[in-house]
């Protein structure tokens, strides 16, 4: 059966809607977002039942960021300040489910502490790898590393280097399309769950790519990049609470 979505929600650079009773809050920070175009007949197999890819004319991306991921925190609690603060890289593709929610696949997150690696995979059913991390910052540029650790492949591995220019006063339709994300799809025990997420509007600035060595693409299923990304962009980060689920008829759970 081939899905037929219905007509994509509206790309804003604002939560669609609220997270007053959050699932989940962290804060994301010090981003780098670099993103290659790929064919969507290669994207297609990747995605969850009941998406498709996103395309934005026409055309579908994937993007390669790494960040800090800092204290992560279950419902109203304080953030966790060890296991809850890690280097992340993660692997992601742009979806669109039937009811027309727009969101992020992961095909693969890697980070640095493990014990958050194994409740994400066990509890959420997400692709995380356990990985030996850094982030360093010299002056305007950031460097990311990553080597992974466990499950597997063993030893992929990222190098990303981005040297931080001006603030974007004015972020373009294609950068909010590729950054304000308001939604992740994920196949949970069989079933399709959509995991809302809100946070403030992206503060960010161009980049500048200045090193970018990495076999994580590949390792998730696509094909290597070839070529310069058509976006490089950083964020010095922003706060962020996931809401509840949704059923696969779009209704969040209790």
């Amino acid at each position: 059966m081939v899905l037929t979505p219905a007509v994509p929600e509206p790309i804003t650079a604002d939560p669609p809607t609220s997270a007053e009773n959050p699932l989940l809050t962290q804060s994301w920070l010090d981003l780098a977002f670099v993103h290659w175009a790929v064919d969507p007949a290669d994207v297609a197999p990747l995605l969850p039942a009941g998406t498709v890819p996103d395309l934005h004319d026409g055309v579908t991306y994937v993007g390669l960021v790494a960040f800090r991921m800092h204290r992560v925190g279950w419902f109203r609690l304080p953030g966790i300040p060890y296991l809850g603060t890690f280097p992340e890289t993660n692997v992601r593709l742009y979806s669109v489910d039937a009811h027309g929610r727009r969101g992020v696949v992961f095909r693969s997150l890697d980070a640095s502490r493990l014990i958050p690696v194994a409740v994400a995979r066990g509890a959420f059913r997400l692709p995380y790898q356990w990985s030996r991390m850094s982030i360093r910052r010299s002056g305007d540029t950031v460097t990311y590393t990553s080597a992974r650790r466990w499950p597997g492949p063993r030893g992929a591995y990222s190098r990303i280097a981005v040297r931080v220019g001006e603030r974007v006063e004015e972020p373009t339709d294609f950068e909010h399309f590729l950054t304000a994300r308001w939604g992740m799809h994920n196949t949970f025990f069989g079933r399709q769950m959509f995991l809302p997420n809100v946070h403030p509007r992206w503060p960010l600035h161009r980049a500048d790519l200045i090193e970018c060595d990495e076999d994580l693409v590949a390792a998730a299923g696509l094909p290597r990049p070839v070529g310069d990304p058509v976006s490089v962009l950083y964020s010095p980060g922003v706060p962020v609470r996931f809401g509840r689920p949704a059923r696969p008829g779009g209704i969040p759970t209790p």
